[in-house]
């Protein structure tokens, strides 16, 4: 499986430019490579390798109700490519503002948010394999005032030019599997809607504004399973526009997992985009 993996990231990756490069932070999907590969790419093509050197991978909890945000209780995480190293060392200031639990190992291994970065994290970063490690980071159903303060807390980690935060997200799930069936006619088909609908998130998280996003997803409900690691993230960046940081995030591809054109269907989007330090 590794060699194949490999080969498939690797041509993946060969199809897209590094035009935001070196990237502080990416948002990417973390569906099945059969799904979301190609758009993954386009964030994980931003990743400098020659700088970075701790990686803070931020993704929802998808199976066990989780109001804070938890760290993982392992040392390494194996991929196909090669293991990766958790920072106990960031680790240990983590835990110690008590503001964190911990994952059991069966959540651990049930979890996919954060499992689906890291053959990408690992092929991104293969020049400089034994100099980086990473920081995992579960993150629960947090309040709008509880992703402020994790924000808070990140950015300190996101002012450092040798860390990089990937933020595990897809976009809206679509149909009555997902129990959403948000349709906006003037905009024609579905699928158009629903892409409509994402563009609309992405504009809101391309313009920094965590408020704007929270009253977005009030507003829509839009299925975004990432939105509390986003928000974690546009929090952490807002701390440090205050201390007069200049930073741009820009989206650089987006998908869905097939054509919606009636209410039987269902679909996934996913969207991958990078921020830029200036």
């Amino acid at each position: 499986v590794g060699p194949q993996l490999n080969a498939q990231l690797e041509g993946w990756l060969s199809q897209v430019q590094s035009t935001k490069r070196p990237a502080r932070a990416i948002i990417a999907p973390h569906a099945g490579y059969t799904y979301c590969g190609s758009c993954a790419a386009h964030a994980y093509k931003q990743v400098d390798p020659n700088i970075t050197r701790k990686i803070f991978i931020l993704g929802p909890s998808h199976h066990v109700p989780l109001s804070r945000c938890a760290l993982s209780s392992v040392d390494i995480y194996r991929t196909p490519l090669y293991d990766l190293r958790i920072d106990q060392k960031i680790y240990g200031e983590l835990w110690k503002t008590g503001m964190f639990e911990r994952m059991s190992l069966q959540t651990d291994e049930d979890e996919h948010s954060i499992e689906m970065h890291l053959p990408y994290t690992a092929k991104a970063m293969e020049s400089h394999k034994d100099e980086f490690t990473i920081i995992p980071v579960l993150v629960g159903a947090l309040s709008e005032s509880k992703e402020q303060e994790f924000g808070k807390l990140f950015s300190k980690y996101l002012a450092d030019p040798s860390n990089l935060f990937v933020v595990s997200s897809d976009f809206c799930h679509w149909g009555q599997r997902f129990r959403y069936s948000y349709y906006d006619e003037s905009q024609g088909e579905i699928y158009r809607s629903i892409e409509h609908l994402d563009k609309m998130g992405m504009s809101i998280i391309e313009q920094l504004d965590p408020v704007s996003f929270s009253n977005y997803l009030k507003k829509y409900h839009n299925t975004i399973c990432g939105r509390h690691p986003i928000g974690v993230l546009l929090n952490a960046i807002n701390e440090l526009q205050k201390n007069g940081m200049n930073m741009s995030f820009s989206f650089l591809n987006y998908a869905q997992s097939s054509q919606c054109r009636n209410w039987q269907d269902s679909s996934v989007s996913y969207a991958a985009g990078a921020l830029m330090v200036h």
